[in-house]
């Protein structure tokens, strides 16, 4: 008997080998599909695929992070699953997808047909799907692939071995030896992952693009601002490539034990900030779990210091408020080093509910507000003028 799924598809579109001839049936087709992944079928089968997923990874943990995290561009960032199928039928009046994976119990279609490339994708949505806020939908790219005449060439053109990643290969040179001894003593020190390999919770590219917002000598001022610190991470490792061993970021990377508690405060407090500037405008109950982008759970973590928060907040609305403590900090060239106007955490205290409320009045799309010019530098100049009025209040 026949193993056949069927679930609903957002969206299709279809690819018909150049090759068919007149008349012939039995050729390749592509079906294009993006999938709820709340309709993806379970139980799948994955032995056609010669890699099992092992979960335990660092990639492995980031793709499941990535189905949970209150963000809709998964469909855009990860590679998606391949499928491949004996048939497959939509039926356009029920938008739904029929897939027909064989006889399972032959050896001949079990690994002829089922999920070919994509098992840590898979994997990570059926064993985290039920994470997903509510009232979000994320959706995954499938791949189904019907009437492969060599499912051996196209396994192996699917499944080549990862290449070693670009910053996996700075690592091999000892370069981040500067890193590793700013965050000597700290209680993250050994959860960062500078291997491919490393069976850690955080990638180094992670206090990389901390140090990118705080780029004083490319984005000195609010003509610019380091928007690639969210949005762009192979420009974040690109720079920190050019620059790791010069004056300036040899300095800034002592900073780092400072960016990281500053990131984890503003993560940790920025409900209380944005219940602080809604009281103040008349509302007496704030919601700040019903903002896109927002999940309230009383069992979450913050990323590095690993400290209580009570709700899960999309990077892109951190990112415009981190970015903005970058008016604080200075290079002294004659002695080669970074100095801050005032402590960043004084300031957030002073002005949190300000960038909280220029965030969220402005934009309500963390992807959107992540990648927003205009906000950065809005937020740059509430903490540059809380700076410069600080300033003046010193020297009165």
């Amino acid at each position: 008997m026949n193993t056949k799924y069927t679930f609903k598809v957002n969206s299709l579109r279809t690819l018909t080998s150049p090759y068919k001839k007149a008349g012939e049936k039995d050729t390749e087709s592509i079906y294009y599909l993006l999938v709820d992944m709340r309709d993806l079928p379970e139980g799948m089968p994955l032995d056609v695929n010669p890699r099992e997923p092992k979960m335990t990874t660092n990639v492995a943990r980031r793709i499941a992070n990535a189905v949970i995290e209150p963000e809709t561009d998964f469909y855009i960032n990860n590679r998606g699953i391949v499928i491949a199928a004996k048939k497959a039928v939509f039926d356009s009046a029920k938008s739904e997808f029929t897939i027909d994976l064989g006889d399972q119990e032959n050896d001949n279609d079990k690994y002829s047909y089922g999920i070919l490339d994509g098992g840590h994708t898979y994997t990570a949505i059926m064993n985290n799907r039920d994470k997903i806020p509510a009232d979000l939908t994320k959706y995954v790219r499938v791949e189904v692939i019907t009437n492969v005449q060599n499912i051996t060439r196209l396994s192996d053109a699917r499944n080549t071995s990862a290449q070693v990643s670009d910053i996996a290969l700075f690592n091999l040179d000892d370069n981040f030896l500067f890193v590793q001894e700013a965050i000597s003593g700290q209680p993250y020190e050994n959860k960062i992952a500078y291997k491919d390999i490393d069976n850690k919770p955080i990638h180094v590219s992670e206090l990389i693009r901390l140090m990118f917002a705080f780029d004083v000598d490319k984005y000195p001022d609010d003509n610019a601002a380091p928007i690639q610190s969210y949005s762009g991470k192979a420009q974040v490792f690109k720079r920190y490539k050019e620059a790791f061993d010069t004056p300036f970021y040899r300095s800034l990377t002592i900073q780092l034990p400072k960016l990281v508690d500053l990131y984890d405060t503003i993560e940790r407090e920025l409900p209380s900030k944005y219940n602080e500037y809604k009281n103040q405008l008349g509302t007496a109950n704030p919601r700040f779990g019903s903002v896109t982008g927002i999940e309230a759970d009383d069992n979450l973590k913050t990323l590095f210091l690993e400290s209580n928060m009570s709700h899960k907040i999309s990077a892109g609305y951190i990112f415009p408020i981190f970015g903005a403590f970058r008016s604080l900090i200075h290079f002294n060239e004659e002695s080669g080093s970074v100095f801050w106007d005032f402590d960043p955490i004084e300031i957030w205290e002073e002005v949190g509910a300000s960038l909280a409320q220029n965030v969220f009045e402005s934009s309500r799309n963390p992807q959107l507000a992540g990648k927003d010019k205009q906000l950065w530098l809005s937020s740059y100049r509430i903490v540059e003028t809380q700076s410069l009025r600080k300033q003046l209040q010193n020297n009165r």
